[in-house]
């Protein structure tokens, strides 16, 4: 692991985006744009089901002839030959003109005049043209114009199928080649190969057919089934026929997928298991609607009054369908119209995608999505409309992807990496990179080709199925006149569209009816559920490429991109070039930790929920806290007071029903998966941290969610996993500030409570309410508990996870890149008899500056004083590593005050803002190689963010020359900014890029049924906003290294035979195995921080933009040249060149020979131009042209003040112009300090 980590990492290298509106080909060819995207997203709906081939062709056509032609990958080309073939079939009167066509277009990829090789599924189509068709050369019967329209034979495909070393068993099973055309194919082919003198071909033919029809060896220990024969007859007559089995491909491709990957399918029963519960979930849904609602009507409870849920669901499901299927005959019946009548605009050119999937799946879908989408994106009992309609558009999407992964039917067995000869090792790697690619090859080649959505389809087929919904979905809501105590009932919409304004802006929701909004935290929410939000019953699909792993149906990603085209580019390049295998190894790690519900902590958990209480954190059914009241005769400021009170009572009350809705889900899918094994598919945030995909139920959850979860297998306690247990259990009650031996202590002399809470948890004593983490601690008891119990403690079979956790792992990793022997003391990196606090550390420096402030008269520290606990400060220090500024800080701190009692009614404002000053302070001098590296890193960024490649400056001239239809040399400031498009892009150790996604947002405005809305375009490239760069490099890169370590971590233990399980930094397995893995932990700690890890940052900065220029009127700023001079920049100039830099003074050096400052030729109109860029320089001359001596003191102070702006603007003229090579400038690493990371071995509490 060590040499591989010292190694430099591969590198993946992309150009830089271009501004939208560049004649420029690199965004096109490399990351896409939306026009095209949005091509290739119709041509595809229009070809699925042969919906609208001539307008697919089309569409084909002009792309072809376009410089998106890049973008037409080989799976495209094979998807027509596909719709010529069954247009064929559909119009045997045309039948000539397709096959004619798909020949012509095989012609192109077999020739090289498309770019593009055939592939094994493009034989396989061609072969099954001349199949269906019987166009073979000898054939009599064959048509004379058909004759002549086809250029090739069997012989001639199979000649080319061998020279291009595809496997001959791929072409025939491919996914396109039916039962019935099989063993005719392969008997053509048979021939052929006889003709062509391959007797190898022969007998793999003969082989071919023989695994076809021979039923699959999955359970050996099971006998034999005997398989259903068919009748075979053999002269045509009935009375001599034999049986034989029939000819199955799904049988061959399975055993296929067992010789490729030498792995044995899933056991069936699990395997049909999850394919159910993926590909059937909308018939599933629907089939339990209609059955309750019918068995609610026969017991006569199924009128309005006393619905529930379900039966809402079902009534509007019934009626959406229809109003689905009429929404799409009219709109088809627009699009038929010609242009001038129809007036066809793009809002009602969407039936293309509304038929992709079925009316009854529509309606489920647009019912489930938004009674999931409940609550989310802060808006209480309702959504934004804008997260709603991309929402369900993107959900409408994934269905119509998962029915074509199911029509695939790929076979693809889970592919367990093995332990020997390791990961880290170049025969380890180079055997992951065989087999994923091995394994990617067939999934590509087996899977039909579908195209990605814009975000404006998205909300375009979003709006219109909401628009339906809401005008058809109805609730009942009853209430009693407080008058006449009537009971009065009346039909209200079940979902409106409403504004509400936030932050002084006018937002969009949609909301849910009242009577709706409390029956989703109560009501049973399993209808509401789709799989792709459950655990798996299998281990996942191996990750094999950025698009292909985790769930066997429903699509899902390897990253979850932030709206940005370059993370998904750079992730699909570095897969192609074979640089991410240790990441997908460690994806697949982490998916293939076997769970189950804890039935103990379940069933504890439903008592508690049914009788509405709020205990163990589970918020209570009724909101406990009265409103607040006005008093009467109420000043001004306690008008506002009470106010501030009722709008926080508000929000306290929302979020108590959201949670209650939250938990409901929880409790759903635990009770659904009981008894059952569960897997969690895991994917990366686009700075590398895993998460699990599931959202609703997983490890990295909340209290609650962890509680619920155990591991499915058991291993003995032993005499160290029986105390390790014991340590885990004090920390989760909130004991973890003690030594381990305290801690067993603390434990020991509270076996009563523990035994206590295990036995009665809700009718004794309640110990384990108290603790910090309630749920995990109940869990923890009942395992001491089972194991104390048991006749052998240290034999007990233990599956409960002991977590090991970082103290402050950010600040760990900060005192190790910098060698920070003070700070390392504070987080537990250096050796120590009792755990270091840091929040403790820094609460207490606060106290101390507090007790100086209060004899200097401070007000607000004579109001702290003695009461800043570790409490307090803990998020405001935690959170530090990750750039939280003093806004942040502010709040932070502001929000614990306000939980102090005696400070509810004080100026919190006040308090906060001086308390967030010492914190931040306190912090400062505690890590001070911490800031270094933190502000080198965000100098970096803003270099980096200002820059641009060098050779795009020609291409931006020549662009702005032919737009103005000028010939300068000189492009102008306003659109030199505009070429600023320059991400923070950097690898981690494990070969992943990381591309930071901040923009400046550029919205379209786009229509939609409900409202209009403005989507942020992911396709339209725009400047990097520079300030979010630069802030977000610091606690993104530390995110990275730290999600390194843990993938280390996993990977490791997996070669070593542990389980493992990880919440970013905390790292769970079994008790036995602490000691095993906290040997890992500091082994991969020590490599990952020995291997340079700045240093070859750096490195990496100079090779990726060696070519990149900055403009040096973007480095005037004055806290840009102050942290240049500071971190030891210095930019060499000629003598000449200083003369002119002025502003920039303090970081020149004079070198005649080798300057870093090119100039542009300039003209005297470049010059003038240049002139009027620096603002008001006219206007100073004019202006200034007085006696300073005539002026009394004032106006001499502002005659200075303006004096000084003027030789400002004139220094900052000499500036336009001029470039700076990037990495000339890039600073130095910070030194490193004394402390050296091997020292963690010997810290026992560096993770604990």
């Amino acid at each position: 692991m060590e040499g591989y980590l010292r190694r430099r990492p591969a590198y993946t290298l992309l150009p830089s985006l271009r501004p939208h509106d560049s004649s420029s080909t690199v965004n096109v060819e490399w990351y896409g744009d939306t026009e095209s995207q949005d091509q290739l997203a119709i041509m595809d709906a229009c070809l699925h089901d042969l919906y609208d081939v001539h307008r697919a062709e089309t569409i084909f056509e002009n792309l072809r002839a376009s410089k998106a032609n890049t973008l037409l990958e080989v799976r495209i080309y094979n998807a027509f030959l596909e719709a010529y073939l069954q247009m064929a079939q559909r119009e045997p009167q045309t039948a000539e003109v397709w096959l004619g066509k798909m020949w012509d277009l095989y012609g192109a990829l077999e020739s090289g005049k498309a770019h593009l090789a055939p592939t094994a599924s493009t034989y396989a189509l061609m072969i099954l043209s001349l199949l269906r068709y019987a166009i073979a050369l000898l054939d009599s019967s064959t048509p004379p114009e058909l004759q002549s329209l086809c250029p090739f034979t069997y012989k001639e495909l199979l000649s080319r199928i061998t020279v291009r070393e595809y496997d001959i068993k791929r072409v025939v099973s491919d996914r396109v080649i039916s039962n019935e055309d099989g063993p005719q194919l392969i008997k053509e082919l048979s021939r052929a190969a006889v003709q062509l003198n391959l007797p190898t071909l022969v007998a793999e033919l003969g082989e071919t057919h023989a695994m076809a029809t021979v039923q699959p060896d999955i359970l050996d220990t099971i006998p034999e089934v005997r398989p259903v024969l068919k009748d075979k007859s053999e002269d045509g007559t009935v009375e001599t026929t034999t049986k034989e089995i029939p000819f199955n491909l799904d049988n061959l491709r399975r055993h296929l997928s067992q010789i490729n990957f030498a792995r044995r399918v899933l056991p069936d029963d699990l395997a049909a298991r999850q394919k159910l519960l993926e590909e059937s979930v909308y018939d599933v849904a629907v089939e339990r609607l209609e059955h309750e609602a019918a068995v609610l009507n026969s017991i006569g409870v199924g009128s309005s009054f006393g619905r529930d849920i379900r039966q809402w669901m079902w009534d509007w499901h019934t009626k959406l369908k229809v109003r689905l299927e009429e929404e799409v005959k009219n709109i088809q019946k627009l699009e038929a119209l010609p242009a001038k009548k129809g007036k066809k605009t793009r809002s009602n050119d969407l039936s293309q995608y509304l038929v992709l999937v079925r009316p009854e799946r529509l309606s489920l879908i647009t019912i489930m999505e938004i009674m999931r989408l409940q609550g989310s994106g802060g808006v209480s009992q309702g959504m934004k409309t804008t997260r709603a309609l991309v929402g369900i558009g993107r959900a409408i999407e994934a269905e119509y992807k998962a029915q074509m992964c199911k029509k695939n039917n790929i076979a693809l067995p889970p592919l367990k990496h093995s332990a020997e000869p390791g990961y880290f090792s170049g025969l380890g790697y180079t055997n992951l990179l065989e087999r994923r690619v091995v394994a990617a090859r067939h999934i590509m080649d087996s899977e039909a080709w579908t195209s990605n959505w814009t975000q404006v389809t998205r909300s375009q087929v979003g709006g219109l199925v909401i628009d339906c919904l809401m005008d058809v979905a109805k609730v009942v809501r009853t209430a009693m006149d407080k008058n006449t105590g009537e009971v009065i009932s009346e039909e209200q919409p079940a979902f409106y569209h409403t504004y509400e304004h936030q932050r002084g802006q006018k937002l969009g929701v949609i909301r849910f009816n009242q009577v709706l909004a409390e029956a989703m935290a109560k009501d049973n929410l399993r209808t509401t559920l789709h799989p792709r939000h459950l655990p798996m019953l299998v281990p996942p699909r191996p990750w094999v490429g950025p698009e292909s792993g985790g769930y066997y149906y429903n699509k899902s990603s390897a990253m979850r991109y932030k709206e940005s085209v370059e993370q998904a580019s750079y992730l699909r390049h570095a897969s192609d070039m074979g640089n991410v295998e240790l990441i997908y190894a460690g994806l697949d790690v982490l998916g293939s930790t076997p769970w189950v519900i804890n039935q103990k902590i379940f069933d504890v958990v439903l008592e508690v929920w049914n009788s509405g209480e709020g205990l163990g954190k589970l918020p209570p059914a009724v909101y406990p806290s009265p409103e607040p009241i006005l008093p009467p005769d109420a000043s001004p400021k306690e008008k506002a007071l009470y106010l501030y009170k009722l709008k926080a009572h508000s929000q306290e009350k929302a979020n108590n029903h959201s949670k209650r809705c939250n938990v409901n889900y929880k409790i759903e899918i635990a009770r659904s998966l009981l008894g059952d094994k569960l897997f969690q598919p895991h994917n990366l945030d686009f700075r590398g941290r895993a998460y699990p995909i599931p959202p609703h139920l997983n490890h990295i959850g909340d209290d609650l969610s962890r509680g619920l979860l155990k591991f499915a297998e058991r291993k003995p306690l032993g005499e160290r996993g029986l105390r390790w247990l014991k340590i885990h259990l004090a920390n989760l009650y909130g004991y973890d500030k003690a030594n381990f031996d305290e801690r067993v202590q603390f434990v020991e002399e509270r076996l009563d409570e523990i035994f206590d809470s295990a036995t009665e948890p809700l009718t004794g004593r309640g110990w384990w309410q108290k603790a910090d983490d309630p749920w995990q601690c109940l869990a923890t008891c009942f395992e001491l508990h089972e194991a104390l119990t048991s006749p052998d403690p240290l034999a007990y079979a233990s599956s409960q996870p002991v977590h090991q956790d970082g103290t402050c792992n950010g600040l760990q990793h900060y005192a190790a890149l910098g060698g920070d022997s003070r700070g390392a003391q504070q987080v537990n990196l250096a050796a120590g008899e009792r755990p270091s606090d840091v929040y403790t550390y820094v609460a207490n420096m606060v106290e101390s500056q507090i007790l100086k402030d209060v004899e200097l008269g401070n007000p607000a520290a004579a109001m702290l004083q003695n009461k800043v606990s570790r409490k307090v400060v803990k998020q405001t220090v935690m959170t530090t590593v990750y750039g939280v500024t003093y806004i942040g800080a502010r709040e932070q701190i502001e929000k614990q005050i306000r939980a102090i009692e005696e400070f509810k009614d004080s100026d919190s404002w006040m308090l906060s803002s001086y308390l967030a000053k010492s914190v931040l302070g306190c912090i400062g001098d505690l890590f001070s190689g911490a800031k270094d590296i933190q502000n080198w890193l965000t100098l970096s960024a803003r270099l980096i963010a200002r820059a641009i490649p060098e050779e795009r400056l020609p291409e931006a001239l020549d662009e702005f020359n032919r737009s103005k239809q000028v010939k300068t040399e000189y492009l102008p400031v306003d659109k030199l900014k505009k070429e600023q498009l320059t991400s923070v892009v950097w690898t981690t150790p494990l070969g992943l890029p990381i591309v930071q996604p901040y923009r400046k947002t550029k919205r379209k405005q786009v229509m939609t049924k409900v409202q209009t809305v403005y989507i942020s375009d992911p396709n339209m490239a725009s400047e990097v906003n520079s300030m979010k760069q630069a802030s977000a490099f610091p606690p993104n890169f530390i995110h990275s290294l730290d999600a390194t370590h843990m993938m280390l971590s996993a990977l490791e233990c997996q070669t070593q035979g542990l389980t493992f399980a990880a919440v970013h930094d905390s790292y769970w397995t079994h008790a036995c195995n602490i000691d095993q893995m906290s040997t890992i932990i500091r082994d991969t700690f020590i490599a990952l921080h020995s291997s340079d890890v700045l240093g070859k940052l750096r490195e990496e900065f100079v090779e990726r933009y060696k070519n990149y220029k900055i403009p040096l009127i973007d480095m005037k700023s004055v806290s840009l040249i102050k942290a240049l001079k500071t971190s030891g920049v210095q930019m060499r100039v000629s003598k000449k060149q200083a003369e002119e830099l002025s502003l920039l003074e303090s970081i020149l050096v004079i070198d005649d020979k080798k300057t870093a400052v090119t100039e542009v030729e300039t003209t005297e109109e470049d010059k003038q131009q240049m002139l009027q860029e620096v603002r008001g320089l006219e206007d100073f001359d004019e202006e200034f042209d007085v006696d300073a001596e005539s002026l009394d003191k004032e106006a001499a102070a502002e005659l200075a003040k303006m004096e000084k702006k003027k030789d400002q603007a004139k220094a900052q003229l000499k500036l336009l112009g001029k470039f700076v090579t990037l990495t000339d400038i890039l600073p130095p690493v910070p030194k490193k300090g004394d402390f050296r990371v091997e020292a963690i071995k010997a810290s026992q509490y560096f993770f604990s």
